[in-house]
This record gives C-alpha cells, sequence and structure tokens, in this order.
C-alpha cells in the first residue's frame, strides 16, 4: 500500500490500483503512520510526496516485497505455459507490428499483448509475474521502479513528445509549435497521468509561463474528435500518424522528451531470448517511424537514438 501511494502519488490512485476504497487505505496509511512514529506523505500541488521518513520506509517496503515476490516465485516454478510470451507495451504505434516482428525472432513462442496507457501498472505487473516482459515508455524526470527479478534495457534512448491539434488551428501550419503559443488552449489529459505525464505538462506549462486548462480526460483514441473538432489540444506519441483532421507537430525546444526502455523478468526470459526480444520490438517500432513525416525527418536527424543491434 506504502509503495502504491508513492508510485501513483496519490492515495485515490493507489486505492484503485489495490482495488480498494479510499477510506480503507487512509486509515491503514495512518496506523502505519502510528507504527512507524512519523508522517509518510505530505500534500503536493500534484498529489502527495513522501516526506524524508516515508522515503526510508518505502525504500524498505520495496525491499521486502522484491524478496516475497522471489520466494513465491520460486515456489510456482515455471509458467503454467511455457510456451506463452506474455508481453505488455504501452500504447504506440507499433503495437500493430510488435506481434508479427516478435514471433519472427521467437518462432516457438506464441505472443499474447496487453496494452496499457500507464508504464506504472506494466511494471507493476512484471513484478507480480503477470507479464514475462514489457516495453515501457518512460517521461524525462520521472522513473519509473523496477525490481528483481525485472531487469530492462533501453530501446530508444530519447525522443520528444508531439503536440496533436485540429487540422484548422491557427497553428497547423507550422514546423514547429512554441508551447507558450498555446497557453489559451483547453488541454486534454495526457494518458499514463501516474507516469509523471500530468505533471511534466503541468511543469513544462509553468517553465513556459502559463497554467494549463486541463478540461478533458479521454483515452488516447477518445480523444481524437475532441481535438479534430478544435475543442482542445493533446501531447502525443510523435510516432502516431494524425487521425483525420488532426495534425501532430513537434514542440519548440522538446519541453516533452520521453524514453522506451523493455523490461523483462530473468526468471522467463534467457539472455538469448531477450535479444531477440529486443530485435523484433526495434524492428515493430521501426515499422512505424514513417507513419507521421513530422517525426520521420526528427528520427533521421538523430540517428544516436536508434535502437542498438
Amino acid at each position: 500500500m506504502i509503495c502504491a501511494i508513492a508510485e501513483t502519488g496519490s492515495v485515490t490512485r493507489a486505492a484503485a490500483r489495490m482495488g480498494l476504497s479510499q477510506p480503507a487505505i487512509t486509515n491503514q496509511l495512518h496506523r502505519v503512520e502510528s507504527l512507524v512514529g512519523g508522517a509518510l506523505f505530505v500534500r503536493s500541488r500534484s498529489g502527495v510526496e513522501p516526506t524524508p521518513l516515508g522515503r526510508q520506509v518505502i525504500a524498505r517496503a520495496r525491499i521486502v516485497l522484491s524478496e516475497v515476490d522471489a520466494l513465491f516465485g520460486d515456489m510456482r516454478g515455471p509458467s503454467d505455459s511455457p510456451g506463452v510470451l506474455r508481453l505488455g507495451c504501452v500504447h504506440l504505434a507499433c503495437v500493430a507490428s510488435i506481434v508479427s516482428r516478435v514471433s519472427e525472432m521467437l518462432p516457438e513462442r506464441e505472443i499474447s499483448l496487453r496494452i496499457e496507457p500507464s508504464t506504472v501498472l506494466l511494471a507493476e505487473a512484471l513484478t507480480h509475474g503477470h507479464l514475462d516482459a514489457a516495453l515501457l515508455g518512460i517521461i524525462e524526470g520521472f522513473d519509473v521502479t523496477l525490481t528483481a527479478p525485472v531487469v530492462s534495457r533501453t530501446l530508444v534512448p530519447r525522443y520528444p513528445i508531439f503536440i496533436a491539434l485540429s487540422a484548422t488551428h491557427p497553428l497547423a501550419k507550422q514546423d514547429e509549435i512554441e508551447l507558450g503559443d498555446l497557453k489559451d488552449e483547453a488541454w486534454i489529459s495526457p494518458p499514463g497521468a501516474d507516469d509523471g505525464s500530468l505533471a511534466a505538462l503541468r511543469a513544462s506549462c509553468r517553465t513556459a509561463g502559463f497554467e494549463p486548462r486541463v478540461l478533458y480526460e479521454a483515452p488516447s483514441g477518445a480523444a481524437r474528435p475532441l481535438v479534430a473538432d478544435g475543442h482542445g489540444v493533446r501531447l502525443v506519441d510523435p510516432s502516431w500518424p494524425p487521425p483525420p483532421g488532426t495534425v501532430a507537430r513537434p514542440l519548440a525546444g522538446e519541453p516533452q522528451v520521453a524514453r522506451l526502455v523493455m523490461a523483462w523478468r530473468r526468471d522467463r526470459l534467457s539472455n538469448e531470448g531477450a535479444t531477440a526480444l529486443y530485435r523484433g520490438l526495434a524492428a515493430a517500432f521501426a515499422d512505424h517511424v514513417d507513419d507521421n513525416p513530422s517525426f520521420s525527418s526528427w528520427w533521421d536527424t538523430h540517428p544516436e537514438v536508434h535502437p542498438l543491434q
């Protein structure tokens, strides 16, 4: 419970993750704070943050959870379905190619795929053995905790987040857009807010001199009509092809940056299997770079971020 609050930055989101009510989580937190002799969290503008005592308790709690997972992992033994590779992926354009590309590299495995906007939830699923591997998107400045036996390897070390807006918007014809020029816009909350995407948006906008008016919350697909009709703007993964009626443009100075990381459980995937999976994910991502010409231009001029082979 303590780790869930720390990772989501919110008692409400921690309660939702654990399937408990907010009062139940709050009461349990108060009991733990009485036990350890001090507050573990304080309120902040973006939710809650750990106190110095809280950081110590969280660090110890993660060690305990890791040991418990290792214990029950040893007791469970091999996966019930050794022929199935259970993959997770954040909501990227390349999900369309992951199954086929990974199947080419690991022909002996049947591929299942869970698409999830939250990297935190994917990391949690890996930790608890519900997934064998995952492709994670991590916003710069907001790391996601991975605990043994989960290990990781960077696929794309750095790429910019784009802005999506209506094709009829006055700024739509510009090659790149100044974030400050969007100060009067209504915003759609970015997916995976518990990963830090919403906090990163607010921080970037404040640096540009304004507070974003976040008026809408919608899953990635559901937000497209709002953008196309000019009701709001939103941050998007740059490899997605802009839907009809919209454009996706880079932000000047790249105020929003992320990286892609492949994470996997060492008890479910050998070194050779992990290498094959990496190559399959790299090929799947490359398949969709050209879907957005603006991103293709950026990609071609930044060979240093291309996946290693």
